[in-house]
């Protein structure tokens, strides 16, 4: 089982690591410090939006799960699921990350 950062170092550690690579890395809402889930919105330049949430394995490794059926989606929409996700559970982090083609700022597989 891998071990467990603080979810706020874990954000503060992507948010560094994009900004070295000159990737657009916003905390867009803040949640429990240690052990909020992370949302993703993902902003495909000139494509829409898709969205990913922090999961565990079976093991206890970090994996991605992919919301909305794993789809591109207009901002509208990815904002709307990440609401509803929200009222269910108050801790969670959103962050939002600007892509341009290949970029992968994130570790992980996408489930």
């Amino acid at each position: 089982m891998a071990e467990r950062l603080p979810t706020e170092l874990w954000v503060k550690a992507h948010a560094a690591r994009c900004s070295a690579q000159g990737i657009s890395f916003m905390v867009m809402r803040r949640g429990d410090q240690h052990r909020g889930v992370v949302i993703a919105k993902l902003h495909l330049i000139g494509q829409g939006f898709r969205v990913v949430a922090q999961a565990r394995d079976l093991e206890g490794d970090l994996v991605w799960a992919a919301a909305l059926e794993g789809n591109i989606v207009p901002e509208a929409d990815a904002d709307a699921y990440i609401e509803r996700q929200v009222s269910y559970d108050p801790d969670i982090w959103v962050i939002e990350v600007e892509l341009r083609g290949d970029d992968e700022w994130f570790r992980g597989p996408v489930i």
